[in-house]
């Protein structure tokens, strides 16, 4: 087999491993390169077939075939949908990109937070001054950075299809679309309805604001979601998965020196509403304690169960209960 032939060059494999260990290599080998399909490029490209790489990156094994077969086949950056309509491409010489995810405390000692932002079009400069969406204020991108596995450099410049830390204080966002005019805008990431919901409450109530500051900054980075109930001082945090939950209250144990509990609330799940205020006002006649709002003030019902969440959609058919929303939106 040809992957047989590969790692059996100078027989350097032979001379480590037993006959035994020999030939389950060559019954695996042959069950890999015959059990799968052969890779076509344009198959690929189109959705239809996933490269298989074998390696292992805690022993550094295979990890140089990866990058180097992902830099082979990766299809190049593609126009991207605007919401107006036209979908902006490289041949666009504005820059303009939009930010897909945040890292907040990359750098503990400085409580940094970077936006990470994929260059959409034009050529981007290192000083240049971008506008947000919907805003007018404008960003200078004075140490926009490159990332390389664990290391970092300052970027003089980078091209459409690119990714660079933009570091700011809080003031982009997950799905901001950032360009020199401000007046591109690009669809948003959804949030997606959470499977999990918990209480977050810490052991010290004296450091309480601390943890609403600590949840909050977490949020941000969009892989949680945060709802503030609007009666009561309760953070209600949501998740996709348990395990999202046990990362944050590592997080926040050793980002921000916390003790946080996560506690079941009497909630199950959450969909965000919309519709006229005399209509959201019914709803809250009776359902007051249910009702929240996320990290950019929208609407939200906390539904005790799945079943609750139908049977209030269907007893108030003029508000829309959505389990996806546009982040920024």
């Amino acid at each position: 087999a040809p992957l047989e032939r590969r790692v059996l060059v100078g027989d350097s494999v032979a001379d480590v491993l037993s006959d035994e260990e020999m030939n389950t290599l060559r019954e695996e080998s042959e069950l890999v390169t015959g059990g799968y399909s052969e890779f076509e490029l344009a198959s690929y490209r189109e959705g239809h077939l996933t490269p298989i790489f074998f390696g292992s990156a805690l022993r550094s094994f295979g990890v140089r075939e990866l990058l180097d077969g992902l830099a082979d086949v990766a299809p190049g950056p593609k126009p991207v949908q605007s919401v107006d309509g036209p979908k902006i491409d490289l041949s666009n010489p504005e820059v303009s990109g939009f930010v897909f995810k945040v890292q907040a405390n990359m750098d503990p000692n400085h409580r940094d937070r970077v936006a990470f932002m994929k260059l959409v079009s034009g050529k981007f400069r290192r000083g240049m001054k971008l506008r947000a969406a919907d805003s007018t204020k404008q960003i200078t991108v004075s140490s926009p950075i490159m990332f390389f596995a664990q290391d970092r450099e300052i970027a003089d410049e980078a091209f459409a299809g690119d990714v660079i830390g933009v570091p700011n204080h809080g003031v982009l966002r997950v799905g901001d679309s950032l360009s020199e005019s401000g007046k591109l805008k690009y669809a948003g990431i959804p949030n997606f309805a959470p499977e999990i919901l918990r209480r977050a409450r810490v052991t010290d109530p004296l450091k309480a604001k601390h943890l609403r500051k600590a949840l909050e900054s977490l949020a941000e980075e969009g892989v949680t979601q945060l709802f503030r109930p609007t009666i009561g001082a309760d953070m209600i945090v949501g998740a996709v998965g348990a395990l999202q939950i046990d990362v944050m209250a590592e997080r926040i144990s050793t980002e921000y020196g916390l003790d946080v509990l996560f506690e079941q609330p009497p909630f199950e799940t959450a969909r965000w509403m919309s519709g006229d205020d005399e209509d959201l006002e019914k709803l809250e006649s009776g359902y007051r304690l249910q009702l929240a709002v996320d990290l950019d003030g929208a609407p939200v019902f906390l539904a005790k169960s799945l079943w609750e969440a139908n049977y209030v959609a269907e007893k108030h058919p003029k508000i829309r209960f959505m389990t996806t929303r546009e982040r920024r939106a």
